[in-house]
Formats: C-alpha cells, sequence, structure tokens
C-alpha cells in the first residue's frame, strides 16, 4: 500500500522545475513523486476556471493556509496564476519568505494549459464534487425527488431524515424534520437512528455530493434498511417549492453510539475491502521523523467538538465529511502521506475508504492515536509578533471619530452579514484594488475574523497609507463577543465585488433560484467532465 520514493526522482523533479510549463506540469502531475500545485488567484478568479489538480491558496491568505497544505518545506510547489505574472511573482517571494526552498511558476494561460492537455474546471471543491458524481454513477446511488419525500412524510411513512452537512449549515437551513448527523457520523451512528430495518433513511446535503457520499456511505455499512439520496437536496426541496426550516437543534446523540459492535464489524470488512492498513504510534514515530523527506498530514476525522476536548499533538482537526467534500481543503500534496485518527477506527476508515477511491495513495488508519498525553482547544491563533494592536473597548470609544478608519480585510460575505459600524472591506493584497482610499494621517484600524490576516496586513499597509496602522485584538469575533454593536448590508460588497470567494447560491442578492440550478446543473455535468479527462484516476470499489 506504501511506496518509497527514490531519492534521484527528487532530484530529477527538482531539477525540471528551473523551467516548468504546463507540459512539463502535467508529466510531474501524474508521477509518483510529490508535487503541490498552487493557484494563487483569490477563490472567486480560482472558481472560473482552473486545473482539476490545482489547489486554491490565495495569496491575500498565503501565511494561514500554504502551511498545513504543504507542511514540508521542500515539498517541491509549482505556482500558477492564469498568466498573472505580477501575482506569481509576489507568490513565490511569499513562500520563499515562509521557508519553501523549491517553488517554481507555470506562466501559462488557460489556453496553454489546454494545449497541453489539460481540461478546464470551473467551481471550487472539484475533485470531491466530481468525485460525488462518479461514486453515483459507480455504484447506483439510488435517490428521492423532493416532491416524492414531502409525499412520504405527508403520508407518515416511517422514515428519517439525516442531514450530512456540519450542524452551523444545518442550523442556518434544514429539511423539515432533518437531523443533523455530520457525514463522517453517519455510517457511525445510523443503526442508533433508524434501529428498525423497515426504516426508510434519506440522506440529505445542500446539493449533490454529501448526499451521494453520505447515504452510500450507509449503504456500505450494510445496514438493512432502504437508503437514498435527496435528489439535488436543500436546493432540490426549495426548487420544488417546498419551505424548510430554519434555526433547528436535532442532532445525534453524543458519546459513543449503542451499535458500536456493529460499527467495529462494519470498520473491519471495509478496511479488508479497500486494503486500508492501521498503524500503531511506534510507525507513526517513525513517519515523524521522516517529514523532511515525505509529507505526512495528520488529521483527527472527529466532530470538532471531540477535537478540542483532547487531541494527538500535531494533528489538525478535518471531520470526516468535510474532508472527503473538500479535500483540496486539507490536502496541498495528494502524494503525501495521510494518516486518519478518531477514538474507534470507525470513523477514520469509513473517510479512508473514499480516499483511497479518490486515488489518494498513502492512506492510514493509526490505531491508539487518543492514547498518552493530549493537547485541548481548537488550534493556535498565534499572530506576528511586534504588531501594533488596539483592543475592541479602546476602539468602540473612538468610534465615530473623523480620523478614524476600520478597514476589514476578513471575508466579504461575512462582512455582508455584519461587521464594525463604518468599517470599509478590502482584499488584503489587493487594498489599492479593492478597497478604499487609505488616509494619509489619523489612525488606521485593520479588522478580520480572528485578527490574524489583519495582523499580517499592518506592515503591508503601512506602505500604502500615512496614517497609524494597527490590528484589532482578536478581530471582529472579539468585537462581537464583546457586546460591541454591528452593522449589515447585504448588497456590500457587491456580488461582482465578491472575489475573495466563490458566491454560493444562497449568497447571491439576485436570480437565487436559477443560481441553484445552475449550480445543480454543473455537478450533473462533471461526471461527462471527468469521463473525458484522462488527467481524474479515481479508483472505485467494488459493486456489492
Amino acid at each position: 500500500m506504501h511506496w518509497t520514493r527514490p531519492e534521484s526522482q527528487y532530484t530529477h523533479l527538482s531539477c525540471r522545475m528551473t523551467a516548468m510549463n504546463s507540459t512539463l506540469l502535467r508529466t510531474a502531475l501524474r508521477g509518483e513523486a510529490e508535487i503541490a500545485l498552487l493557484d494563487l488567484r483569490e477563490q472567486g478568479e480560482f472558481g472560473a476556471c482552473h486545473l482539476f489538480s490545482a489547489v486554491n491558496a490565495p495569496l491575500s491568505r498565503l501565511e494561514l493556509e500554504v502551511p498545513s497544505l504543504v507542511p514540508r518545506l521542500t515539498t517541491p510547489i509549482v505556482v500558477t496564476t492564469a498568466s498573472d505574472t505580477g501575482l506569481a511573482t509576489r507568490g513565490v517571494a511569499a513562500l520563499e519568505a515562509l521557508g519553501y526552498t523549491d517553488v517554481t511558476i507555470c506562466p501559462d494561460t488557460p489556453h496553454d494549459w489546454q494545449d497541453a492537455g489539460f481540461a478546464l474546471y470551473s467551481g471550487i471543491n472539484v475533485p470531491s464534487k466530481a468525485f460525488g458524481e462518479a461514486v453515483e454513477h459507480h455504484y447506483g446511488t439510488p435517490s428521492v425527488h423532493a416532491s416524492e419525500l414531502k409525499a412520504m412524510q405527508d403520508r407518515g411513512d416511517d422514515l428519517v431524515v439525516l442531514d450530512s452537512r456540519t450542524f452551523g449549515e444545518f442550523h442556518n437551513m434544514n429539511i423539515p424534520r432533518g437531523i443533523s448527523v455530520p457525514g463522517g457520523e453517519l455510517a457511525y451512528r445510523v443503526r442508533d437512528l433508524a434501529p428498525d430495518a423497515d426504516t426508510t433513511i434519506v440522506v440529505n446535503c445542500a446539493g449533490r455530493t454529501r448526499s451521494i457520499l453520505g447515504a452510500q456511505s450507509v449503504i456500505n455499512a450494510g445496514v438493512p434498511n432502504t437508503v437514498v439520496a435527496l435528489e439535488n437536496g436543500t436546493m432540490g426541496w426549495h426548487l420544488a417549492g417546498l419551505e424548510l426550516e430554519y434555526g433547528r437543534t436535532d442532532r445525534y446523540p453524543a458519546g459513543d453510539p449503542q451499535s458500536l459492535g456493529a460499527a467495529f464489524a462494519m470498520r473491519d470488512r471495509i478496511a479488508s475491502e479497500h486494503a486500508i492498513p492501521t498503524i500503531g504510534r511506534d510507525r507513526l514515530a517513525v513517519w515523524q521523523s521522516e517529514v523532511s523527506e515525505r509529507t505526512l498530514y495528520l488529521l483527527d476525522v472527529r466532530d470538532p467538538d471531540e477535537f478540542a476536548v483532547g487531541h494527538l499533538p500535531g494533528s489538525r482537526s478535518a471531520p470526516g465529511g468535510q474532508l472527503v467534500q473538500a479535500t483540496d481543503f486539507q490536502v496541498g500534496v495528494p502524494n503525501g502521506r495521510i494518516v486518519l485518527i478518531d477514538d474507534t477506527g470507525v470513523r477514520a476508515t469509513m473517510t479512508a475508504h473514499w480516499l483511497v477511491q479518490m486515488g489518494y495513495p498513502d492512506v492510514a488508519v493509526l490505531s491508539g492515536g487518543l492514547s498518552g498525553d493530549l493537547e485541548t482547544g481548537g488550534g493556535s491563533l498565534l499572530t506576528p509578533p511586534d504588531v501594533p494592536l488596539v483592543n475592541v473597548d479602546a476602539l468602540a470609544a473612538r468610534l465615530p471619530c473623523d480620523n478614524l478608519m476600520v478597514l476589514d480585510l476578513g471575508e466579504s460575505r461575512v462582512f455582508r452579514k455584519g461587521h464594525i459600524p463604518g468599517a470599509k472591506w478590502a482584499v488584503r493584497t489587493r487594498i489599492a484594488e479593492t478597497g478604499p482610499t487609505l488616509p494619509d494621517d489619523g489612525t488606521l484600524v485593520l479588522t478580520s475574523g480572528d485578527g490574524r490576516l489583519a495582523a499580517l496586513a499592518v506592515a503591508e499597509t503601512r506602505a500604502l497609507s500615512g496614517a497609524n496602522v494597527y490590528a484589532l485584538d482578536g478581530g471582529t469575533d472579539a468585537w462581537v463577543a464583546a457586546g460591541h454593536p454591528s452593522e449589515a448590508d447585504p448588497l456590500v460588497p457587491s456580488d461582482e465585488e465578491c472575489i475573495d470567494v466563490y458566491l454560493r447560491a444562497y449568497d447571491r442578492n439576485a436570480d437565487v433560484e436559477a443560481q441553484m440550478q445552475q449550480y445543480i446543473d454543473w455537478e450533473i455535468a462533471l461526471i461527462e467532465q471527468i469521463a473525458a479527462d484522462d488527467d481524474v484516476r479515481f479508483r472505485m470499489g467494488p459493486v456489492v
């Protein structure tokens, strides 16, 4: 299951990367050597057109995201920006400042990509979205239309609706009578949630991917029930003219399921069918000693609340369903080692059985990963040293003030929902293009969600403004937590100005239903697109 890359292969790839074009890039991506392909454009720009294997690492958030995407500093990195050479040059400098030693630019345009044989894709999380469609096509995952589900509910049929999204998404909106069971928990807990074999199990998400993968996970778990995915999820429900619920908190019971014995049997069967290796702490220690030569990801697939209570030092929270739904948000080096962690091996094994089918070559489950000394909390929120900070109470005391500006560098769709009164918005690395005219004097306070992005931007913003520049300690999150007022405007920034995110249909200000249908059509069409793409190499398991 594991392979060792010869040292000569390292050297050959590194030398080759001194002059990278699309043809050489395509050859490198098809090999077994480690390589990270990073697209440094903002997510909205990336979503318009990109390569299948590209991982979006926007320059504006590079310092926050790349260390986890590409944890080994000597990993060969190829930077692409769809021909924006200025952005690429800045990106290389930023990566080298972080300590990466093997960075090069592929300066080609999308036209050059196509000439080299690449297929072009739109959207985000494309590998995962395409995989969901491939799973439905390969396994024949059954589905139910929203109108049919509504009729079943109205008749009082014996059924349960399990929402495979995150709890936050469920709380925002849900199918009536749904229960929040994020995808990584489904196969682990479904026998408790539907103990009667006559109960029909319906799995939904917002669109298609997590509905399909969730339903097929439950089917693969071997339950005797009828299991179906809700066709097109909450979007399909809305487009059918049906009412959603809002603010619900129904979720699966915490703790181990009562059907733990059956879950163990399922774990062992799935591991055998998909040749998923289990390693112990001794083997992990060896791999950790090799991290200068081989990339290693330690991903804890449990619920984030469980992770916060205690987790293996060095691991990251990556709940199983979300990991499979958005692998490119967690793994920037596909040929690296991926070690999955949980308390019983069940959730880790179910997650692994999807990752190996996606084509990740080196996935293992850690046994005993939660023994010994554990870390607590959700992760560090360190800010750069020597950054001048202002606390939220001091800022509140100075609002409003003629010689004070607050500039929010956080996510645009979050800014729309709530921000510090009077604040302006901009993309951190494009303040001159996306933000207001900065003051020549007075005080300029930078903020962002948790404050880290703002702190990173202080030094570079000083070069653009004559004001005294500060970062808000704890960011906008701290402002809200302190009870200070916020204001919101769903129209600012406009849809067109929100280049930092790939807006979902729900985020749009106009033609929401049309955007929903367009998104669904895009997902469905991916199966035909990847069928014609030689670079997509999913490895589907046997159909039982």
